[in-house]
């Protein structure tokens, strides 16, 4: 199962130049989870920027949690 939301947001992050497009988002994965040996679900939150100078987007995993239903 996997699900893909996002948000949209100019944020005032020191190093970040002004009119950078920073986004979020939000995936849902079945991952392994190598202490338990188990799969789980998680939900996994990305900081999405486009790098002007360089012409490309960058994504880096802000945050992760087990989901629990």
């Amino acid at each position: 199962m996997s699900g893909v939301a996002s948000s949209s947001a100019i944020l005032p992050i020191s190093g970040f130049p002004a009119g950078v497009d920073t986004r979020w988002e939000t995936h849902r994965r079945v991952v392994w989870n190598e202490q338990e040996h188990t799969l789980e679900e998680r939900e996994l939150v990305y900081e999405v920027s486009w790098i002007k100078e360089l012409g490309l987007w960058r994504s880096f995993l802000r945050s992760q949690r087990k989901v629990t239903s």
